[in-house]
C-alpha cells in the first residue's frame, strides 16, 4: 500500500537563518520507507561498495567518466526514484534543472567517527543538492571558502540532519560555501542557538535535545562545573550510535551514451 504524503509548498520549509536558498523537510519519508531503502542499500554484494578512507559509497546509475560525464541516460533504479525523486518533483525542485529530474545518486555510509572534509560539489552538477538521511542523525558543517588570518577554516553554520529528512541546498550555500562532516563520535553543542535549522526540526527532536541540555546542566552543577546562579542555554552532546547513510541526489549536466562517448575518446 503506498504511503500517504501531503505535499506543502517548499517555501514553508526554508531555513531562514541561512543565506540564499536552503530547505529542510523533516519526515520526508516514512519509517517504513526508510527501512525499505536500508534493506536495498545494505543487502548488496560487497563489490557494489567503493571503500574510501573515511566512508563507503555506492553510485547510481553509475560512476561519472572523466569526473564530469554521466555515461548513460538510464534512469535511477525504481527503489530510489520512488518515493524519493517522485516526491521531490511534487515540490518542483527539479523544474529548472537540465533534465528536469535527478539523474545521479551517491549513497554514502558513515560509521560513527567517520566524516568528509570540507568541499564543494562544483559545476559538474546543476547547482542544487537534495540529500535524504537514513538511520541516524548527523551535523553538516557549513564553512566560508575564505580562510581566516591564521589560515583556518571558518565555521559559518551548522545543519542538524535527522533520519528520514530531506535537505535541499542551492544558490549561495551551493556556490559560496563549503560543507563537510566532522570525524567525531559525538556531535557537540546542539541547541536552539547553534543549529541553523532548529526551528525546522521535529518537535520530538527538539524536546529530546532540550531534555539532554537540562540533564547536562544538572550534572555540571552537581560537579561544580556550572555555578548554581548561572543560567544559560548550552548545547547538548549527542552521540552518533549507528551508521548514518545519506542519499545525495543531483542532476549531472553532461549525459552521453556510453558507446558514443567511447568512440569520441
Amino acid at each position: 500500500m503506498p504511503e500517504i504524503f501531503e505535499v506543502e509548498t517548499l517555501e514553508s520549509y526554508r531555513i531562514k537563518s541561512l543565506p540564499g536558498s536552503a530547505f529542510y523537510i523533516p519526515d520526508f519519508i516514512s519509517a517504513h520507507e526508510e527501512q525499505f531503502l536500508l534493506e536495498k542499500i545494505i543487502n548488496v554484494p560487497d563489490s557494489r561498495w567503493t571503500a574510501l578512507s573515511h566512508r563507503r559509497l555506492q553510485t547510481y546509475p553509475t560512476q561519472l567518466l572523466k569526473g564530469s560525464i554521466l555515461p548513460t541516460a538510464d534512469a535511477l533504479p525504481t527503489w530510489l526514484a520512488i518515493p524519493c525523486v517522485s516526491r521531490m518533483k511534487q515540490f518542483g525542485i527539479w523544474n529548472d534543472s537540465p533534465h528536469l529530474t535527478a539523474n545521479h545518486c551517491l549513497i554514502n555510509r558513515y560509521e560513527p567517527g567517520e566524516g568528509i572534509m570540507p568541499h564543494e560539489d562544483g559545476d559538474v552538477y546543476y547547482p542544487m543538492v537534495a540529500t535524504v538521511s537514513l538511520n541516524d542523525a548527523i551535523v553538516l558543517d557549513i564553512y566560508r571558502k575564505e580562510l581566516n588570518a591564521g589560515g583556518e577554516r571558518v565555521l559559518a553554520h551548522r545543519i542538524y540532519q535527522e533520519p528520514r529528512s530531506l535537505l535541499i541546498t542551492t544558490d549561495l550555500i551551493y556556490t559560496d560555501y563549503l560543507h563537510g562532516i566532522q570525524e567525531i563520535t559525538i556531535d557537540k553543542n546542539i541547541g536552539p542557538s547553534t543549529i541553523s535549522n532548529w526551528k525546522n526540526l521535529t518537535f520530538d527532536t527538539q524536546q529530546r535535545v532540550l531534555h539532554q541540555i537540562g540533564q547536562q546542566q544538572q550534572e555540571e552543577r552537581q560537579t561544580g562545573i556550572l555555578p548554581d546562579d548561572r543560567m544559560y542555554v548550552k548545547g547538548a552532546d549527542i552521540p552518533r550510535t549507528k551508521d548514518r547513510i545519506s542519499l545525495t541526489f543531483r542532476d549531472v549536466k553532461k549525459v552521453r551514451n556510453f558507446s558514443a562517448f567511447m568512440r569520441k575518446s
